[in-house]
């Protein structure tokens, strides 16, 4: 007889415990330890027939044979860059975003693409009813005979069906929803999505299925239980975006198989996602020509370029102390660049409310972003507008200088796509006779140049 134990666990953060605490000690939520069952490893394997390949000896890595196999590619350009090229045999996937982003909707059009490429997919749905998802997939045109449907919530019985079906690619939507009969707590608490998840990555291990897990995002902006499932998965993506506007961004904060750099950017239409294949056009759409605070930057994000507009708003501190709000860059960024404004510049920020942001809702944690930061602050405080047609990039160090940043040959091609005339540039960057023709083009080794040459 195997002797099962009983644990409490955190709901919020997984932390675990032999007795029942009123405050969680990991992330001090009160009321949060839940009681749930304990089974060995051993039991955990169970449920499934399957466990992964081990070999039982050591191998020299020079004599491992991999399957090289390529990628499957969904057809949405977009979600294939995030993921590194395409989805990878085997690989587990958890995608996180708020209520109603659009998860369930871009993962069904995946599969429908991948069902109109002679892919069998079955898609696992644990909110809806089979008439519900057939619904929505009417309105997405997923229409494939190679797509299947299947609501319900057991694992044991989604693997039967797996084992008889065979998909190709598996979503699982979503992964809080199902439960497995080894363990008694409830759907959703961290020892069904431990056991649960550890048993899908088995099955992805084993068959090489590719597998999707949709979770919840809890209040904080986190998928519940983080730590219980984005250590298990190969690769994690998050889905964001306001739902009052129609651009939706994908990114990725994990993968085993690519960069964590990549964005795919996405517009919610009437019938579906739609890709946005020039994310820079989209950002700009809406800039205002000839307003104080504004300037254009371009940014690198994994091989993409993309032109962001950086805005700021200097206003006198109603309070004591000044006010440092940001959106889509580190506060801290702009704290230590207001400083160095103050110091090496001479411009009095004390007693000044700096609000800054990066329209379009994207999030930029580049050093090259610094003097665009800077100028559009210096913009915003002497009500001077920066010429509409300049782009400006750079890091900025503490004392002042202007420091040289990588790719900006790309992000001088992206600006001359677009119909930038005049490019600021640290001083350092290597030779731009190519664009000479084009661009013009003007290096500045400090802050206090930059400040001169645009004011």
């Amino acid at each position: 007889m195997v002797k099962i134990k009983t644990i409490f666990s955190c709901q919020s953060c997984g932390y675990q415990s032999p007795k029942w605490l009123g405050r969680c000690p990991a992330c001090n939520e009160w009321n949060s330890l839940a009681e749930e069952t304990s089974l060995p490893p051993s039991l955990l394997r169970d449920g499934v027939s399957i466990s992964p390949d081990r070999s039982s000896s050591p191998i020299p890595i020079d004599r491992i044979k991999t399957d090289q196999g390529e990628r499957i590619e969904t057809e949405i350009k977009e979600l294939d860059r995030v993921l590194g090229g395409g989805i990878v045999r085997g690989s587990l996937i958890l995608i996180g975003g708020d209520p109603g982003i659009g998860k369930s909707t871009l993962l069904l059009q995946a599969l429908n693409k991948l069902g109109e490429k002679k892919l069998k997919v079955l898609y696992v749905s644990g909110e809806e009813s089979i008439n519900q998802t057939k619904i929505r997939g009417d309105r997405l045109d997923a229409s494939s005979s190679n797509l299947y449907i299947l609501a319900e919530n057991s694992l044991e019985k989604i693997l039967e069906e797996i084992k008889i079906l065979k998909p190709q690619c598996l979503v699982i939507d979503s992964i809080q929803t199902v439960y497995t009969t080894s363990m008694e707590s409830a759907p959703g608490s961290v020892g069904q999505l431990r056991g649960s998840s550890i048993k899908l990555m088995y099955l992805a291990k084993k068959t090489g299925i590719p597998i999707f897990l949709i979770g919840h995002v809890t209040k904080e902006g986190v998928i519940a239980g983080p730590k219980v499932i984005e250590h298990l998965v190969d690769t994690v993506l998050y889905f964001e975006g306001d739902r009052g506007h129609p651009y939706r961004i994908l990114r990725a904060t994990k993968n085993r198989y690519g960069s964590t750099n990549e964005i795919g950017v996405f517009e919610m239409g009437d019938c579906g996602l739609l890709e946005v294949s020039n994310p820079s056009e989209i950002f700009l759409a809406e800039r205002s020509i000839g307003v104080a605070g504004s300037v254009v930057v371009p940014s690198i994000k994994g091989t993409r370029p993309i032109l962001v507009e950086v805005q700021a708003l200097v206003s006198p501190a109603v309070f004591g102390t000044p006010r440092r709000t940001t959106l889509g860059v580190d506060h801290n960024r702009v704290s230590l660049l207001a400083a160095v404004l103050e110091k090496k510049a001479g411009f009095s920020l004390l007693n000044q409310d700096i609000f800054l942001n990066i329209a379009g809702g994207v999030k930029i944690d580049e050093p090259a972003l610094d003097l665009g930061i800077a100028t559009s602050i210096v913009s915003s405080l002497l009500n001077k507008s920066i010429d509409p047609k300049t782009i400006i990039f750079g890091e900025v160090g503490l004392a002042g200088e202007v420091r040289g940043i990588s790719h900006w040959e790309m992000r001088v091609n992206e600006a001359v796509k677009l119909g930038f005339k005049k490019c600021l540039i640290p001083h350092h960057s290597k030779n731009l006779s190519n664009f000479h023709s084009l661009i013009d083009i003007k290096r500045i080794d400090s802050l206090r140049d930059v400040v001169e040459y645009l004011f």
